[in-house]
């Protein structure tokens, strides 16, 4: 009757055990994540205050950043070495009393005992010496002795109490399974989670009412023996039910110093959300000084919630940045203010609005809406942190629809710009499309094989100078696409019409203009393909040749809305329009010639060679040109040709070049060399060439120093101004259970070629959220394969 009731038990403890200890897991994870570093700020200000310069100013060339290394390698010495990773305790499963097969039903519990001793009647008692195990399934408990305890119940175990499953493994001095309350408790406990972490309490108590009650708990993913951080709390309490915990005490110790304490935590577990602290950023900049973020997380309801964080430059002032997010059944959106009241640099108060929302409705249709503004041309040359963001002349504004069915698409829209750069007179800022509608159907396999399509839009473009109005554009058209094996050929007519109804025009100028033109299409393309001897690669000729035939009209009474010259590249190669817009269609008879080969792997479908090569032959001129152009008696356009192939296994090369058929040289080139011999080892050279407008090299790499430590570097030059457009140095540190970032940084931070300099500082905790500046993103974004990931 006792071992039926220690079996019943276990059984219900052993499933309460399984599920509460997964949220053990989970909460030592999110505890972690509340850890916080912001006491470092503080420390870094202090010694700021008496310094006229930024910290960064220090900071910016190679050699401090090397020294600054050095110093980061005294705390070598006192690192867990990296074969030692390792925070599991030993297996259960390794004990030799096991030697039975593992049981496979769950609901079924295996006793083994050296020797038992029972006593049954009115005052039941049992007793197992000579060393304990319990097993279910995968579940495993042991000790070197149990013995049950009718007072209360329950089966106590002690002596090298052990429990293990496929994500825990925790030691103890003695464990009691009270079965009437449903509870376990182990005292003088050291566990390990899924390999993640290990830690220690001195009373680990858990219940069938969802509680989890742990007092004098410590909490590290290094491996035993090297406590490099350690987090530390006088108690944790969970309540699954209301999916809260509870920490109090609570210190963050990184090589043995204290760097934070929290009198009381509360933070959710599992996928809960609640209310609270995030991660501080931390960082220094030349043109905003020292920067301090703390954002405060607001969860306001199941379905939105919101970020409010206040930003401290020390040169500027403090900034309150906001950002709401909703999501309902049909729509989901975003929507930003950032606020700077008089900066102190700007002399003046500072804003960015933005909202991001999406609605899908039934019946295919959906909406967009994107919306930014700024308070000042500078804003993004300011706050922005980067030569592309520096770089934005206008933000969209946008409110569009779509519809989609099988035949039949449809866009409307209206679209507003706010233009930022001063540069830019009135007459050459876009126009505002209020509104565009657009409309395209496509019915394949129509009578005969043909293929019917329709294009039509209408678009009203406004502007505050300059010529105004309406602009309509019918264009059907029908194909006949024959195919066969490896090969196709598509003749095609389309008829484009296009009219006006204009507003400001010039004196004598038509309001109401229109063109029609017939255009005229023959493409024809094969892929031939064959195997090559004795290994197990194909190789492919792929020809494509495209007639088009477009006569001439009079359009220079026709305005030029959005209607641009594009670069030469595949896709406009293979247009029958020179031109991108509809504003202007260039006569031509031409033929567009090109031709791909590439070589791939059958077995893993990679390209290992692929090459392309092509030119558009012109057989009559063009009178046709955008205002103040010049009509064009090429015989041909330039040659457009890219290349790629892998070297070796670790080395691959891409080439992109176009070049004049005359004397005319090179109108643009790009070329990049990868070398990445392992998955921690890349280094990218690369060049641009544009005539007349760049001329750039960039030379990136991450190469380890050692089996710690890693050099990551970016210079990218213009050969052309004859100075660095960015540059960085960087040092990474790893061990087992923590790593470290320094990264010094130079870039362009204006249109005016105005230099930012800038200092990152990374402390990885692993487990952890990170903490200091974001140096990850800074090196993803500028070396071409390399991982931020530091595990």
């Amino acid at each position: 009757m006792a071992s039926h009731s220690i079996i019943s038990a276990l059984r219900g403890s052993e499933f309460t055990l399984d599920g509460l200890i997964g949220i053990l897991r989970n909460t030592l994870k999110d505890l972690q994540n509340y850890a916080k570093v912001s006491q470092l700020y503080w420390k870094l200000s202090r010694w700021l205050r008496y310094s006229r310069q930024p910290i960064s100013n220090y900071l910016v060339h190679p050699k401090y950043l090397i020294i600054a290394g050095a110093l980061l390698a005294l705390s070598h010495v006192r690192a867990a070495e990296t074969d030692a990773c390792k925070t599991s305790l030993d297996p259960l499963s390794m004990d030799a009393l096991l030697t039975a097969t593992p049981t496979t039903n769950d609901g079924t519990i295996e006793f083994q005992v050296g020797e038992l001793e029972a006593q049954f009647g009115i005052d039941p008692s049992a007793k197992m010496t000579g060393g304990v195990l319990l097993r279910s399934g995968t579940r495993m408990a042991g000790a070197d002795e149990a013995r049950y305890v009718p007072s209360n119940r329950s089966l106590l175990l002690e002596g090298n109490v052990r429990y293990e499953d496929q994500g825990t493994q925790i030691e103890s001095d003695l464990a009691e399974f009270a079965y009437d309350m449903g509870s376990v408790r182990f005292e003088g406990a050291d566990f390990s989670l899924s390999g993640d972490g290990r830690g220690t309490a001195s009373v680990f108590e858990i219940n069938q009412q969802g509680l989890l009650q742990l007092d004098g708990v410590s909490y590290t993913t290094c491996p035993p023996g090297s406590n490099d951080w350690l987090i530390e709390a006088k108690d944790i309490d969970v309540d699954t039910n209301a999916g809260v915990a509870t920490a109090r005490g609570m210190k963050l110790r990184f090589q043995g110093v204290p760097i934070l304490y929290a009198p009381y935590l509360s933070f959710p577990i599992g996928d809960a959300r609640k209310s609270g602290v995030l991660t501080p950023d931390l960082g220094s900049t030349s043109r905003s000084g020292e920067e301090i973020s703390l954002p405060f997380y607001l969860n306001l309801a199941p379905n939105y919630d919101a970020t409010i964080t206040p930003h401290f430059m020390s040169d500027r002032g403090l900034q309150l940045q906001t950002e709401f997010r909703y999501l309902t059944e049909s729509s989901h959106g975003e929507a930003v203010a950032d606020y700077l009241d008089n900066d102190d640099t700007f002399h003046d108060s500072r804003y960015l609005l933005g909202l991001q929302h999406m609605t899908q409705f039934g019946g295919g249709w959906r909406n967009q809406l994107d919306f930014r503004q700024v308070s000042d041309s500078q804003y993004f040359e300011d706050m922005g942190g980067s030569l592309s963001s520096a770089s934005i002349t206008h933000l969209d504004r946008t409110l569009n629809f779509e519809m989609y069915t099988d035949n039949l698409a449809f866009f409307g829209q209206l679209q507003d710009f706010q233009t930022i750069d001063d540069a830019i007179t009135p007459e050459d800022e876009p126009y505002r499309r209020l509104p565009q509608l657009l409309a395209r159907g496509l019915w394949p396999d129509q009578w005969l094989g043909l293929e019917l399509g329709f294009l039509g839009e209408i678009v009203n473009f406004d502007r505050d100078v300059g010529v105004t109005g309406w602009r309509m554009n019918l264009a059907p058209e029908v194909a006949l696409p024959i195919t066969g094996p490896g090969w196709f050929v598509t003749p095609g007519v389309r008829l484009d019409y296009t009219s006006y109804k204009l507003s400001d025009t010039e004196p004598g100028a038509s309001d109401d203009p229109s063109r029609t033109l017939p255009i005229a299409t023959f493409d024809v393309g094969m892929i031939l393909e064959r195997a090559l001897k004795n290994s197990a690669l194909v190789q492919t000729i792929e020809p494509r040749i495209l007639f088009a035939h477009v006569p001439f009209r009079e359009q220079s009474d026709l305005p030029v809305f959005d209607t641009i010259t594009p670069d030469l590249h595949l896709v406009q190669l293979y247009r029958a329009n020179r031109y991108l817009g509809v504003d202007r269609i260039a006569d031509t008879d031409q033929v567009s010639i090109g031709v791909t080969s590439r070589v791939f792997d059958v077995s893993t479908g990679r390209d290992l060679v692929a090459a392309t090569i092509g030119q558009i032959r012109y057989l009559s001129s063009s009178g046709v040109t955008l205002p103040g152009g010049v009509a064009s008696e090429s015989e041909s356009s330039d040659y457009i040709a890219k290349l790629s192939f892998l070297l070796n296994k670790n080395i691959n090369f891409d080439v992109g070049h176009q070049w004049g058929a005359s004397s005319d040289g090179t109108t643009q080139s790009e070329a990049r060399i990868q070398y990445a011999p392992s998955m921690n080892k890349v280094l990218n050279l690369a060049y641009r060439f544009r005539r007349d407008s760049l001329e750039q090299g960039d030379l990136s790499l991450s190469w380890p120093l050692g089996s710690r430590w890693n050099f990551v570097g970016r210079y990218n030059y213009s050969l052309r101004d004859d100075e660095a457009l960015e540059r960085f140095f960087g040092l990474e540190y790893e061990s087992c259970c923590w790593g470290l970032r320094l990264v010094s940084r130079r870039h362009i931070s204006s249109r005016d070629g105005t230099q930012e300099s800038s200092i990152s500082l990374q402390l990885i905790l692993k487990g952890m959220a990170s903490v200091g500046t974001s140096a990850d993103k800074i090196l993803e974004r500028g070396i071409l394969g390399y991982s931020a990931d530091i595990r």
